[in-house]
């Protein structure tokens, strides 16, 4: 596919050290969804399907979890749409650093995004800004096809042992170790760390709504608070250069 292109696979090399830590915690994380997905009454091809298709963690195990508690179907596709806006986000925040590959990288790359090959992307392009499209894409890479590997090997896991699984391993560790450790290095901005406290914030005020509905309210206000701080911001660079 990309030969013997030697940047690109200089940059796969990259993005796969920068991912190792994510390696710990993907097969937790995937199990977990398949053990949840059966018990929402799935069968082990119907999982695979789901994870081969959406590839998106927290949205799958958001949509399961909707599932189990008989939560009506437009309630699970709103919230499942609401955990998983911020994929469009990253496409967007992407299109400087790989916007310009070639067609068939970008919509294999369209496939991969998601939280880890977005965030390391961006940090290795924070650290070395120089680092060619090639280099740029190979990180990419380098990132999203081991570990969304590891996430279908976690999901085939969970569908057809999970059950087997003893519950003192306590599987749920993977979900908020995996988020930490991708959202703590990108809290860098005021836009991002009032995002992340309005998120928090609302999500526990809202807790007690309806089928986890307090998610979406929180996901809005979060958006809303980062977009404006940031027009404010702009705003005021602005007249400061003046």
């Amino acid at each position: 596919m990309f030969g013997r292109n030697k940047l690109f696979w200089q940059g796969v090399r990259r993005g796969f050290i920068s991912s190792l830590p994510f390696y710990m915690v993907m097969v937790p994380f995937g199990t977990l969804f398949g053990l949840l997905a059966t018990e929402a009454g799935l069968n082990v091809l119907q999982v695979m399907g789901f994870s081969f298709a959406v590839l998106a963690g927290a949205a799958q195990i958001t949509a399961v979890t909707l599932m189990e508690e008989n939560a009506p179907t437009v309630i699970i596709l709103a919230t499942s749409l609401a955990v998983n806006l911020r994929m469009g986000m990253y496409s967007a925040a992407l299109v400087p650093l790989i916007g310009k590959a070639k067609l068939w990288q970008r919509v294999l790359a369209s496939y991969w995004i998601f939280d880890q090959s977005y965030a390391v992307t961006v940090l290795e392009h924070n650290k070395n800004p120089k680092l060619s499209l090639d280099e740029r894409l190979g990180v990419f890479f380098g990132v999203a096809i081991p570990v969304s590997s590891l996430w279908y090997l976690g999901t085939y896991l969970g569908a057809v042992v999970g059950n087997q699984i003893p519950s003192e391993l306590g599987l749920e560790f993977a979900v908020p170790v995996t988020f930490l450790a991708l959202v703590a290095p990108l809290l860098r901005s005021i836009p991002h760390l009032l995002a992340a406290f309005t998120s928090v914030l609302f999500t526990l005020l809202f807790a007690d709504f309806p089928f986890s509905s307090g998610l979406l309210v929180a996901g809005v206000m979060a958006l809303a608070v980062g977009y404006l701080t940031e027009v404010w911001l702009e705003k005021r660079r602005s007249k400061e250069a003046v």
